[in-house]
């Protein structure tokens, strides 16, 4: 057998090579020169008829020519890769610095606003937050709280019963019934806050489900005058110090003695409108000292400790807060009114 041409070998791929225009005619020019059929390994198989002396010579040769064709092969599969990736990029570019279509940002309620910020001002005053249930007992809901069976005040908060006599709670003083029969250590300073609900009709100021924001600071030596200095406090946190604050005798089963704390109308500045009922002032909150019978439920003696206990009207706080006239708006699902209503707190 005469001795293989590698030379002719070499030219004869690189002319192939040259000529492959695209990924495809690259893998045949593979199969072409590299494959069991290829010249190259031909020449491979046909070395036992080469010549003792000359084999070694022939044999490194067609070696070589091997790892140049497998080499150029590789490179020119890389370069056919950068090339379709340029290409792709230049079809699909896109100027980075121009601005995208993201999705409008979301917004806390008017409700959550209000909340956040008479949280965060009770905690100034050393307040922590807890949570209660929903659904609760009589007991927590009216029994504890001075409202026996019968009693007037339970037509007042008339609730939603469910099974099991269990009821939705009318009120988040639940929380601090619940507080005071562990019997933490002494001073207790807690607030709750939540939905509360009420079976009564819907118009422009009652809701049957509102939110609440209640609290209970209990200790030796409290007075009345803690008590309106707290709600003046967080009064003024809220709709500043140009709002004009009255309190007002009421009464509440259990506090004794009660308030009422008023703001002059932020919707009409005092002149009267459906918000205020043309009165000037709305209801923001109901307060007083802790009933001796509410502490006399939970063990402790009156006659040691005292407590201050008040109420806010989350929603009416924040249709006062936002200045509309019907707080059920705070309830729909218009989008529009609850971004004109949001203040970015």
């Amino acid at each position: 057998m005469s001795r293989p041409d590698v030379s002719a070998l070499l030219e004869a791929f690189r002319a192939d090579l040259a000529a492959a225009g695209d990924p495809e005619a690259l893998e045949q020019v593979r199969r072409t020169h590299t494959g069991k059929a290829s010249p190259l390994k031909a020449a491979l198989k046909g070395l036992r008829d080469v010549p003792a002396e000359e084999r070694p010579q022939v044999a490194a040769a067609l070696n070589a020519a091997q790892a140049t064709v497998e080499a150029e092969l590789e490179a020119a599969r890389l370069r056919a890769e950068e090339a379709a990736l340029e290409a792709r990029v230049a079809e699909e570019w896109q100027d980075l610095s121009m601005p995208g279509l993201a999705a409008p940002r979301g917004m806390r309620h008017p409700v959550s606003q209000v909340e956040a910020i008479c949280l965060q001002t009770m905690r100034r005053l050393g307040f922590q937050l807890v949570e209660g249930p929903e659904v609760e007992s009589a007991f927590y809901n009216f029994d504890a709280l001075n409202i026996p069976e019968h009693h007037p005040a339970r037509d007042m908060q008339d609730t939603f019963w469910v099974d099991g006599g269990l009821l939705l709670r009318s009120h988040t003083t639940t929380v601090q019934a619940r507080v005071l029969e562990k019997h933490p250590p002494l001073p207790i300073k807690v607030v709750s806050a939540g939905r509360v609900y009420r079976n009564e009709a819907v118009d422009a100021t009652h809701l049957a489900m509102f939110h609440q924001f209640e609290g209970i600071w209990v200790d030796r030596g409290l007075t009345f005058a803690d008590l309106k200095g707290t709600l003046a406090f967080v009064a003024r946190a809220l709709f500043g110090a140009d709002r004009r604050v009255r309190f007002k005798p009421k009464f509440y089963p259990y506090t004794e003695p009660s308030v009422g704390v008023d703001v002059s109308c932020g919707v009409c500045g005092g002149s009267g409108c459906d918000a205020c009922h043309g009165a000037g002032w709305v209801t923001i909150l109901g307060a007083g000292m802790v009933h001796p019978k509410v502490f006399t439920t939970f063990g402790y003696d009156p006659a040691e400790v005292s407590g201050i206990a008040f109420g806010f009207g989350t929603t009416r706080l924040a249709a006062q807060w936002t200045g509309i006239t019907k707080v059920r708006s705070l309830y729909e699902p218009d989008l529009r009114t609850l971004t004109r209503l949001h203040r970015g707190a």
